[in-house]
């Protein structure tokens, strides 16, 4: 999918921005700057005794990004009487990997307004290996739902809108969101009770 967004991006179909709340937009420049980790130089060691530099440049690697963050707003829309979730933006995440290959970081590279993409979205389907005959696009896929997530931020009793990780750690992270999915169904229940 990141390729599908790199895309837009380079037909300028798509503004890139450097934050969620889309204020500081990215050139073109800045986001292909962010793909690709700064070269490296390494000394080493000749046989004949002397001393050479070597550059070490890294390419990007679309398998290097793992997951997406979605911004999203979670209303109860009480003329259908549901809830409704609208999708606002979207960030892919880079892992970033130390010199030996371990994991060290994952850093989002920039964000994109939702509805921007959407069009670009339904033009690319989503190739699903356990089933070549039903077919959905991109678009579908992100309407309908059909990926996991877990809750990473919530405005309910968070007025600094502050990341859980920051005032949970561990597995009370995965907690705190679940918790904060738990109120989300109980505030929605609460409505068609009496």
């Amino acid at each position: 999918y990141i390729e599908i967004l790199l895309h837009a991006i380079k037909q300028g179909q798509v503004t890139a921005f450097n934050d969620e709340r889309f204020t500081s937009p990215l050139s073109l420049e800045d986001v292909m700057g962010k793909l690709a980790e700064k070269a490296d130089t390494n000394e080493v060691e000749n046989p004949d005794g002397t001393f050479s530099q070597i550059i070490t440049v890294r390419k990007f690697n679309p398998d290097d990004i793992t997951k997406f963050r979605l911004k999203e707003d979670w209303i109860f829309d009480k003329n259908v009487g549901r809830m409704v979730v609208r999708i606002i933006g979207l960030a892919p995440y880079i892992d970033r990997k130390n010199a030996d290959g371990s994991y060290r970081l994952s850093l989002p590279l920039f964000w994109v307004h939702y509805e921007d993409i959407r069009d670009h979205n339904a033009k690319f389907e989503v190739y699903n290996p356990e089933n070549d005959v039903f077919r959905i696009t991109w678009d579908d896929f992100f309407e309908k739902r059909l990926f996991s997530s877990y809750v990473l931020k919530s405005t309910i009793n968070n007025p600094l809108q502050e990341d859980i990780k920051n005032y949970k750690k561990n597995i009370d992270i995965l907690n705190e969101g679940e918790d904060i999915k738990e109120k989300i169904f109980n505030r929605e229940h609460d409505m068609w009770v009496y």
